[in-house]
């Protein structure tokens, strides 16, 4: 049981450090946050930012090897989904459906190998799906 602790543990510091290093990335890009993990009772997400006239709901994965595939890869149906509904909740919540903002779902993953960092930015991953 030690062992799952410290590797939910290990995995909520990837997580963190994917996630800031994701928002850094986003901010040289010009993007402008608008939040950071946003929870509702449907889900979560990572980043919500706005790139001009963009709403850009961002997935954040992160992986120390492509061992199991790249990080990308596990933004599966089911997961783009529950982003996508999130992501409309959102929107209602904030009242932005008032004004006339496109909307995109990104994927950024961080490949953490050792002491090098590669961020991989895939503009326009999925469609919304709900």
């Amino acid at each position: 049981m030690g062992g799952d602790f410290m590797s939910k543990k290990q995995n909520v510091v990837k997580g963190r450090f994917g996630e800031e290093a994701s928002v850094e990335f986003l901010k040289r890009k010009r993007y402008k946050i608008l939040d950071i993990n946003f929870r509702c009772k449907i889900g979560e997400v990572d980043i919500v930012a706005r790139d001009k006239s963009t709403i850009v709901f961002v997935e954040v994965k992160s992986r120390q090897s492509n061992q199991y595939g790249y990080p990308s890869e596990a933004v599966n149906y089911h997961k783009q989904r529950k982003i996508s509904k999130v992501a409309l909740y959102y929107l209602q919540s904030k009242k932005l459906f008032d004004y006339d903002y496109n909307i995109r779902f990104d994927v950024i993953e961080i490949l953490d190998y050792l002491e090098d960092v590669k961020v991989n930015h895939i503009i326009n991953a999925f469609e919304l799906t709900v």
